[in-house]
């Protein structure tokens, strides 16, 4: 039974040009379905719309299509970088009435719904810690800090995720398995992931 909350909403980033993998990350597949799906479906274990953001011209957008998930691609206006993909989430989250955007990214299947609830009852606004740190795309933001954000970006200005969820005053939610936040950089990483 899904447990998805009516006032958030989530978005898989998957805007990244992948150039350490060597191929699109988000269309790479893991145990029969995209890494972009798996993103998409612990998002719909919490949130009640989930998007995806990614390049008109990516195979993400083909997926997204496929799924009937809404595209949101960056302005581009703005600098490139994740928070572009966030700024439009969270406008299209405000356009929807949500008061959160999860995030998530394509390349950490590891992460799980039930993960993602632990965050979200941390909210209003939290991101996700390991042992080995920071782990700032998986997040939640209120759907408040659009306007700080949006105006850095507008100004040319693409501030780090810690600094932009620090001033949205998230708090970190330390997991215990640093192990499902590894991200995918390479194809040896899938592969490996594959044999667990």
């Amino acid at each position: 039974m899904s447990q998805a909350r009516p006032g958030l909403a989530g978005l898989v980033i998957a805007g990244g040009r992948s150039n350490r993998f060597g191929a699109e990350k988000a269309v790479q597949i893991l145990n029969g379905r995209s890494l972009l799906e798996w993103a998409a479906s612990a998002l719909a274990g919490v949130c009640a719309d989930v998007a995806v953001s990614a390049r008109a011209d990516s195979g993400a957008a083909g997926i997204a299509a496929r799924l009937g998930l809404p595209l949101l691609t960056d302005d581009p206006a703005h600098p490139q970088g994740p928070l572009a993909g966030v700024a439009a989430g969270l406008a299209w989250a405000a356009a929807r009435g949500a008061s959160g955007l999860v995030t998530l990214a394509c390349d950490t299947p590891g992460v799980t719904a039930a993960m993602l609830r632990r965050l979200v009852e941390a909210g209003p606004a939290a991101h996700a810690a390991t042992a080995d740190g920071f782990q700032g795309l998986c997040a939640l933001w209120p759907v408040s800090a659009l306007p700080d954000l949006k105006a850095a970006l507008d100004e040319g200005r693409h501030p780090s995720v810690r600094a932009a969820l620090a001033a949205a005053g998230a708090a970190p939610v330390l997991f215990d398995d640093a192990e499902a936040f590894a991200n995918l950089n390479s194809p040896e990483d899938l592969a490996r992931l594959r044999g667990r």
